[in-house]
């Protein structure tokens, strides 16, 4: 398998104590929508004029010229493709068009062309052709010239059903992934709703080196620019945001459990609108950022069926455990969802759209900052800061910030801002979510208590033997807190060996160590900040997650992670 993330891209391999996995970011983004009901090229302007505002949240490499990457996303400009395309195309909707980074090559682009030509076959999709891309190399850096791909659109339209719109979509979501791991060739997009311009260029670098750009004929309602800066990170083409679905400023620090995750219940994945998906496995692609992984999990939730909206509340939920005030349908909502996925947890800021509907919202902490305006004549602009759009504050009909857990959504096909109550209200009412999990989970401080077992004391001596524990940590740890219920107290520090390292058998959790973002969050007390810190623990299976049943809420419900023999003996008596 190809990996495409490495392919158009200057970071190294791991070696001695490098380890490219460990690399992190923080960026900056805009959204731009318009109200009006018709699309222009002024949105693309405003949009790009927002990126170049963006400059300083965006890094530069040492020759001056290479930049860590930024990129646009735009609804897909029909009457520019008519106009620069000598192809017969369909009417709108039933025709995709992707840009793709190939080998610079002549006959290596020649043959990964016809690979991908044959996997559109095989996918039922016809090939209607390419187009070279124009681009201004003389505006890159060196670093960036030497890695950068070449670049071309491919069209393509359904060859049996004559699918359109996100049908059409379901097609070239395989044929892209099969093309990505068969062929190693990257699309930064594939779809008859969106298109998207991207690479390792600084904000300014964008327009020029993408002519099309620039073109009046390519016009959208909405567009989500990007500006990247890798905290410790190599750029690389592929990495650029934004993704299909998705820009992000943040980190997510729970990303490699979400990744494993993923892995873990692919075997279960099935969809019948995706068709066979052991031909795409693994969702989730190796070598690509904290982003992008979150990125192919949104989009592999919209496509199996749920609306962009939900998908985004099942991955970054609010802080609902804790919230007495927060309304009772949501709160099911996310119980059941609890059950079927855990929380993509971090400080982040996120932009999102489909083509039609664009939004934000940020983590449940609120860590990373979201503003917007509103104009008279209907123009929304939303960014990770204020001042990127030079507007005449008397044409300013509202100004807001993102809270934390909180969705700001634009359809432009209707018109009109969704506040976070009705989008929520509306997805939490589509289905009995709480009736589901009042039939189904198990709580288990709601079982009842089994008998209780008092261990003699040769017996309790032989357990803290065979669990690790020392002389010291009974005497130190374990004395204060059975005889006075008091914490502790210690010096700060300690000088046992880690685990590997130790002559001493260990557990095995203590091979593993809980990692943490050294850069730029803060860190969080769970009793101090219990109202945005979940706990939650589901055991018992999970099931498919791209259905929902009554069925996936069948689990025993934990509201603490650390069980003690009593509690042990009710999970083992159900």
């Amino acid at each position: 398998m190809v990996n495409p993330f490495r392919r158009f891209s200057a970071v190294p391999a791991q070696t001695g104590l490098y380890n490219p996995a460990h690399e992190k970011d923080s960026c900056g983004f805009a959204l731009v929508a318009t109200m009006r009901g018709s699309a222009g090229h002024d949105i693309i302007d405003i949009a790009l004029s927002s990126l170049r505002n963006l400059e300083h949240r965006g890094a530069v490499g040492s020759d001056a010229g290479t930049g860590d990457g930024a990129g646009i996303l735009i609804q897909t400009p029909d009457s520019f493709f008519r106009a620069v395309l000598s192809l017969e195309l369909p009417p709108v909707g039933h025709y995709a068009v992707g840009l793709a980074f190939l080998s610079r090559d002549d006959d290596e682009r020649r043959d990964e062309k016809q690979r991908v030509e044959s996997i559109a076959e095989s996918e039922g999709l016809a090939v209607l052709g390419w187009r070279t891309v124009p681009t201004n190399p003389d505006h890159l850096g060196e670093l960036a010239r030497e890695v950068m791909p070449a670049f071309e659109q491919i069209v393509v339209t359904d060859a049996t059903t004559r699918a359109a719109w996100i049908e059409l979509d379901r097609k070239t979501f395989r044929l892209r992934k099969r093309a990505e791991r068969e062929t190693g060739t990257y699309f930064p997009s594939l779809s008859s709703r969106t298109v998207v311009y991207k690479g390792m260029v600084t904000t300014l670098q964008l327009e020029p080196f993408f002519p099309d750009l620039s073109d009046e004929r390519m016009e959208s309602k909405l567009a989500i620019v990007h500006s990247r800066f890798s905290t410790n990170t190599f750029p690389s083409w592929s990495l650029a945001q934004p993704f299909r679905y998705i820009a992000h400023n943040g980190e997510i620090n729970t990303i490699n459990a979400n990744r494993n995750w993923m892995r873990a219940r692919q075997s279960q994945l099935a969809s019948p609108v995706l068709g066979n998906l052991s031909d795409i496995f693994p969702i989730v692609s190796d070598g690509g950022s904290d982003s992008a992984s979150f990125d192919e999990v949104v989009e592999l939730l919209e496509l199996a069926g749920r609306s962009l909206p939900h998908a985004i509340m099942m991955m970054v939920p609010e802080a609902w455990e804790n919230d007495t005030a927060m309304d009772l349908g949501r709160r099911d909502f996310y119980r059941f969802h609890s059950s079927l996925m855990e929380p993509w947890d971090g400080p982040a800021a996120l932009a999102f759209s489909d083509g039609t509907v664009a939004g934000a919202t940020l983590d449940r902490n609120g860590l990373r900052p979201g503003r917007f305006l509103v104009t008279d004549d209907g123009l929304v602009v939303l960014a990770s800061e204020t001042g990127v759009v030079d507007i005449h504050p008397a044409k300013i009909v509202r100004r807001g910030r993102l809270q934390p857990g909180r969705m700001f959504l634009v359809d432009t096909d209707a018109g009109r801002i969704l506040d976070d109550d009705e989008i929520k209200s509306d997805i939490a009412s589509s289905q009995p979510w709480g009736q589901w999990s009042r039939d189904n989970a198990i709580v288990l401080e709601e079982l009842p208590w089994r008998e209780h077992i008092i261990h003699t004391a040769p017996s309790v001596h032989r357990r803290q033997k065979t669990f690790g524990y020392t002389e010291e940590e009974v005497r130190v740890l374990i004395a204060p807190l059975a005889q006075d219920g008091a914490e502790p107290l210690g010096a700060m520090g300690s000088d046992s060996p880690v685990a590997v390292l130790s002559d001493r058998p260990r557990l095995l959790f203590d091979y593993f160590t809980q990692q943490f973002a050294q850069v730029t969050n803060p860190p969080l007390d769970s009793i101090r900040e219990e109202i945005v810190t979940s706990l939650h623990v589901g055991l018992g299976p999970e099931r498919n997650l791209l259905d929902a049943t009554p069925e996936h809420a069948r689990q025993v419900a934990l509201t603490f992670p650390v069980i003690a023999n009593d509690e042990l003996a009710k999970i083992l008596h159900l």
